[in-house]
């Protein structure tokens, strides 16, 4: 394999490289090439048989063809060596007829060769006039053969050399033959395969840019919406304390007033508060991404605390909190963002949840995933609102007390689970209420 590929490189380097020269181009160079090794070897075998003076003219034209190559393979001038190299092969396949024993020696078959190869390199234009000056040569020699029988003498020395030197011309036909197809073979292989990786790549390249036109397109919308929402949902809670600040400044308020006014404005700014984290959350991680750091946690050490709150904030509404965990069961997660996920999920359901009702949350192990369970009897999500639950074309609705929400905490939750390589899903039964599904990887 080594020996082959210095035998390529070094024939790389004499007829051009792909870089440099045009694939026409380089076959003329490989012409040029296989032409004077053709007729160096021709030289002494004409010798030899007894055509001093084919040997003679093979001589002169290798001198002919080194400089052909010369010329275009150094200098650029291709257009012009190529006509040369036709013309003269003709003129030259004129004597060699004429001092090589005409139809009885092998010229006709190398006049056949040399249109061949010619028309392998010539431009398309030029093609019909070497065919036909070809033809026009072969048919005025058989014709004068034909007629002037004695214009043509037989220079064999005898009948074994003529043998000989038709067979030796068939061999280099043959040879020559395999060579220019092989070496058009090859690069057509080439070729097809460069134009097959380019549309490959470039059928990638759109199949990416289209993605980020999708991806644009829908974090256009997400800004948009949140934008909305933000100008919406700010407004509120803004005119309300303006509204009350208006009233205690005309002293229009007793206490009695001031007092549920200043709860009402409390809650309403707890949950304006709330939002602003969410989107400012969701924000840096559309921006900024999430530094995710999972690792093998206890379910105790990452919810417990969370667990708590959300007991005591399920009390003030006189909700039944059921928890069935395995304290002690260890997941592959990252701890804060777990937390997150199950506090807003716990959060939804304390708030769609009416004053009485029942949450349970519970653990279990499903083959290598951990399911966590949150089940409530609320008001429930109509079937309708499940596909766009978990990304901005869902709509914010009220709790049961009128909590307001801005659909940013689904979106969250689905985002930090898949970061997590977790899965999150919900399901409504026909008895009411939701019931939201976290799988997170178990330890092992």
């Amino acid at each position: 394999m080594q020996l082959k590929a210095k035998i390529n490189k070094l024939w790389a380097n004499i007829t051009g490289h792909a870089s440099q020269f045009p694939l026409e181009t380089r076959i003329f160079h490989s012409l040029c090439v296989i032409a004077t090794i053709a007729l160096g070897y021709n030289v002494p075998f004409n010798y030899l048989i007894g055509l001093q003076v084919v040997s003679l003219m093979s001589f002169v034209a290798m001198l002919f063809f080194m400089l052909l190559y010369y010329r275009s393979r150094y200098h650029g001038k291709v257009n012009s060596s190529l006509v040369i190299f036709a013309l003269t092969g003709n003129i030259l396949f004129v004597f060699n007829y004429i001092y090589n024993s005409g139809t009885n020696g092998p010229t006709d078959l190398l006049m056949g060769l040399c249109i061949m190869l010619v028309l392998c390199v010539a431009p398309k234009r030029q093609q019909r006039f070497w065919v036909a000056l070809n033809l026009l040569i072969l048919i005025g020699l058989h014709a004068l053969e034909y007629y002037l029988p004695n214009v043509i003498p037989d220079t064999y020395v005898s009948r074994r050399a003529r043998y000989i030197d038709v067979t030796s011309a068939y061999v280099v036909f043959v040879f020559v033959l395999y060579y220019t197809i092989a070496y058009l073979r090859r690069n057509y292989d080439f070729e097809k395969n460069s134009a097959a990786n380019k549309a490959i790549a470039i059928e990638r390249q759109n199949a990416e840019m289209t993605h980020v036109n999708h991806e644009l397109a829908r974090i256009n919308t997400e800004r948009n919406k949140l934008l909305f929402i933000i100008a919406h949902d700010l407004r509120s809670p803004l005119g309300n304390i303006q509204n009350y600040l208006e009233l205690v400044n005309d002293n229009e308020l007793d206490s009695d007033d001031r007092r549920s006014v200043e709860s009402d404005l409390l809650n309403v700014t707890r949950g304006t508060i709330e939002m602003l984290g969410k989107m400012l959350m969701w924000s840096k991680a559309q921006m900024d991404g999430v530094n995710v750091k999972l690792g093998y946690i206890n379910l105790s050490d990452a919810l417990y605390n969370t667990v708590e709150l959300e007991k005591s904030l399920a009390a003030k509404k006189s909700i039944t909190f059921n928890v069935d965990l395995d304290w002690g069961a260890r997941i592959v997660a990252d701890s804060d963002m777990l937390q997150l996920v199950i506090r807003n999920l716990l959060n939804n359901a304390i708030k769609f949840t009416p004053n009485g009702g029942i949450i349970s949350f519970k653990a279990k192990q499903i083959g290598a995933e951990c399911w966590l369970i949150i089940r409530d009897n609320g008001v429930g999500i109509p079937e309708s609102m499940h596909a766009g639950l978990f990304s901005f074309q869902g709509s914010p609705t009220l709790g049961t007390e009128n909590e307001k929400g801005v659909g940013l905490g689904l979106v969250l939750c689905k985002e930090f689970t898949e970061l997590q390589g977790g899965r999150i899903w919900l399901e409504c039964p026909e008895e009411g209420g939701t019931v939201f599904y976290v799988s997170m990887p178990a330890a092992t």
